[in-house]
């Protein structure tokens, strides 16, 4: 609570022929209250009570609210990163951050504020959880960096040690692809479910591949990455420049993924592969109806809704394997494991190291720009399959023992 000040000396006013003695009070702010009395000791005495009061908190923009730093943030990024990271940022900021503490000041900020945070980023990916948190960090280490705050809540010991534990992706089975193909033939995510599993493009690269990319009249089929999508306020916008320099890359096609583009060609009036009804690029609700089609169809508990007496009333659904929707007879739950759109492209890149394919074929086939995200993921690939791992380690330490056995005799 601080000490208010008078702007000026008492003075006099007349008000309907009466004298009042007046003085102005600091509120903060560039805000003034004046105080009016018929004497003077009357005066002093408002002036005293004012000032013992309370003084509301003034802000001068040395604490200001999360969400305006937030959106300053954005605003400085908006000159260093792509467009498309930039709609990133932005998406992540509206919805975990200024949400969820964007009327609080950034000095109150507390580590239980970014732990509630990151609790609603815990059913999303490993990738949403880490852009979140780097998003966070960053916010707060630009606010230490101008002074507004002295240390930063997402660097704290019990934020690390309290996170979101890592899930791990995981690629596919040679049978649930299988049965996630013959799921979605004939409906219309087919074509992206295809793209995914044998040409390992990601979600961004399917939506902008256009016919002008797609080669498949000669020995060798195969497509060009040239272009990606995104959307902004939901309006698909197609862009030639992609996540990485490494992204764009001429991708080989197996025969199965061939002949289904091909199918698709005849039946297709767009220049897009993956279409509207309309042959323009998807909006993103549209992408999300897409999908919807293999969520549909997994066989896991979800959140439904009915309507009761002219109501909606929420209900947990356990829909059975081989069961027909209560409300679609012509949807059978046929998947009983989630899959993601990301999870195609990983089962992609899995197969590849699989087969044997040497990792910088595998990075650039992924379109990996680094080495070591595709070393990270062949490691974990390549060496992690007891099996493998048990007829390896028993030829080692049987040679192993057979030249101690030797050098025990000879001794």
């Amino acid at each position: 609570m601080g000490k208010r000040k008078r702007y000026y000396s008492y003075g006099t006013v007349e008000i309907k022929g009466i004298r009042y003695y007046k003085t102005y009070m600091d509120m903060g702010e560039g805000k003034r209250h004046i105080l009016y009395a018929r004497t003077l000791p009357e005066l002093d005495e408002k002036v005293g009570a004012f000032n013992r009061t309370p003084q509301p908190k003034t802000n001068n923009g040395k604490d200001p609210l999360v969400r305006d730093y937030a959106e300053k943030w954005l605003r400085i990024q908006s000159a260093r990163v792509r467009a498309t990271t930039l709609v990133d940022y932005t998406s992540k900021v509206n919805r975990y951050v200024i949400q969820t503490i964007g009327d609080k000041r950034i000095s109150e900020v507390t580590t239980d504020d970014i732990k509630m945070i990151l609790v609603l980023t815990a059913d999303k990916s490993a990738s949403v959880n880490k852009s979140v948190r780097i998003i966070l960090r960053c916010i707060f280490d630009a606010a230490i960096e101008n002074r507004l705050i002295e240390t930063n809540p997402v660097r704290s010991r019990s934020v690390k040690q309290g996170g979101i534990p890592k899930r791990e992706r995981e690629a596919l089975t040679d049978d649930q692809a299988q049965r996630l193909i013959e799921t979605v033939r004939g409906l219309p995510p087919y074509v992206f479910v295809m793209l995914g599993l044998y040409a390992g493009l990601r979600r961004e690269e399917i939506l902008g591949l256009k016919w002008d990319c797609v080669f498949l009249d000669t020995d060798a089929p195969y497509l060009c990455v040239r272009r990606a999508w995104h959307t902004e306020n939901n309006r698909p916008v197609i862009l030639s420049e992609l996540k990485t320099k490494a992204s764009a890359r001429n991708v080989p096609l197996p025969a199965c993924l061939a002949q289904c583009l091909r199918e698709a060609r005849e039946k297709s009036c767009s220049e897009y592969v993956v279409a509207n009804s309309e042959g323009k690029p998807l909006s993103y609700t549209q992408y999300t109806r897409l999908w919807g089609f293999v969520k549909t169809r997994t066989a896991v508990p979800r959140k439904a809704r009915k309507l009761v007496n002219g109501k909606y009333v929420k209900y947990m659904l356990y829909p059975q394997l081989g069961q027909k929707a209560r409300n679609n007879s012509h949807v059978t739950y046929s998947l009983d494991f989630v899959v993601t759109p990301h999870q195609l492209r990983h089962t992609y890149i899995t197969n590849l190291i699989f087969a044997g394919t040497d990792p910088k074929t595998v990075q650039y086939l992924a379109g990996h720009s680094s080495s070591q995200i595709t070393m990270d993921i062949y490691a974990k690939v390549k060496y992690n399959r007891p099996d493998e791992l048990a007829e390896q380690l028993k030829e080692t330490f049987s040679s192993w023992n057979a030249t101690r056995a030797a050098q025990e005799k000879n001794s």
